[in-house]
């Protein structure tokens, strides 16, 4: 009871912390902060600095996890069979990492092979991606800078001390501004679909150096309310409700997205966005965008998720992982191209790409 109390009185004031803060915009000490061509200038933002935000905690107030820990599946006791993880695979080593340590970290500084991973969550916009350790192609970590943008978090290199926009998918201030992550290729979904598609799964352990209630979620209502923010975007779109999660393709500046309903049981969808040719392949728990080559657009793909790694399959006869890998077949070894692709909550896709497309058959 002593510990449900404490909890609860941090809960809060982290929310008390948040909505005084969403008011509170970044000082602007330059004249022109969106038209400044001297790089090094870092009052230069490429984004209007009046909608970025105090986010409340500070820089480094939510601590990124730069020395990650990890267990096996089987020893994994803190995840229900609908809590979402992000996974990754490198070479032979496929890792995962839980919604609930990310909600409370929102980075995880790791490196697998000598492959170093950047794996970025968003709880406010529920958004993630992995991307390269890298800052002007040099190694790097990065940490929560405490700003928004759009609801969306905001990292930094400590490199450079240069800010990303996440969603955005770009630097916005600093001597890096306009420079792009190297995306890697994830997937997200629930502990159930994760651990029967990959049971010998490396999984992010509680065990991070932080004394947080990993059990708890720390933004109350936040994610079944679809009218209650924290921070409020400058978009805002009542096509769908706010904060039911889809499935988005980036292209530059637009976006498509797809609803999870039109994956129930699994389904493939081959479709055409912004000049590229795509497959989407998926079910009520899982989406994975391709862009195919010439000679991958004539196969013919099935939906074929057995409760094993092999999630699609070809009239030609191959097998293939949700990560577009060949793992059976006459192009066992081949990759697809992932997509540049992101689940979110909706409202957020529409504060960043306007007006995105609604698939519709």
């Amino acid at each position: 009871m002593k510990r449900n109390v404490i909890h609860t009185i941090s809960l809060l004031l982290i929310m008390a912390c948040s909505t005084s803060a969403s008011d509170q915009t970044i000082p602007d000490n330059s004249e022109d902060n969106s038209n400044n061509d001297n790089p090094n200038n870092t009052s230069q933002w490429s984004i209007p600095l009046r909608d970025v935000k105090d986010g409340g905690p500070g820089k480094d107030g939510i601590p990124s996890i730069d020395n990650p820990q990890f267990l096996d599946v089987n020893r994994i006791d803190f995840l229900n069979d609908d809590d979402l993880v992000v996974g990754t695979i490198t070479g032979n080593t496929v890792k995962a990492y839980p919604h609930p340590i990310l909600d409370w970290h929102e980075i995880v500084n790791d490196e697998t092979n000598n492959e170093a991973l950047t794996l970025n969550y968003c709880p406010l916009t529920g958004t993630a991606f992995g991307w390269k350790s890298e800052a002007n192609g040099i190694k790097t970590t990065f940490g929560v800078s405490g700003l928004l943008y759009n609801a969306n978090l905001i990292l930094y290199d400590r490199n450079t001390d240069s800010n990303w926009s996440q969603l955005k998918l770009e630097c916005v201030n600093g001597s890096l501004i306009g420079d792009k992550p190297i995306l890697t290729n994830i997937i997200e979904t629930n502990w159930k679909t994760w651990k029967t598609l990959y049971p010998n799964s490396k999984v992010l352990s509680t065990d991070t150096g932080y004394s947080r209630n990993y059990s708890t979620y720390p933004y109350g209502p936040y994610k079944t309310n679809h009218s209650y923010f924290i921070f409020t975007p400058t978009i805002t779109n009542d096509a769908l409700p706010n904060k039911e999660r889809i499935y988005a393709l980036i292209n530059n500046d637009k976006s498509k997205i797809y609803q999870f309903t039109r994956f129930t049981n699994g389904n493939i969808i081959r479709d055409n966005f912004n000049g590229k040719n795509y497959l989407l392949v998926g079910n009520e728990n899982l989406i994975k965008a391709f862009v195919l080559s010439e000679t991958q657009s004539s196969l013919t793909f099935t939906y074929d998720f057995n409760n094993s790694e092999g999630f699609f399959k070809d009239n030609e006869g191959n097998k293939w992982s949700v990560f577009g890998n060949a793992i059976e077949g006459p192009r066992s070894g081949e990759q697809l191209t992932p997509a540049v692709s992101v689940v979110s909550y909706w409202f957020a896709i529409t504060a960043f790409y306007p007006n995105p497309e609604i698939y519709s058959p």
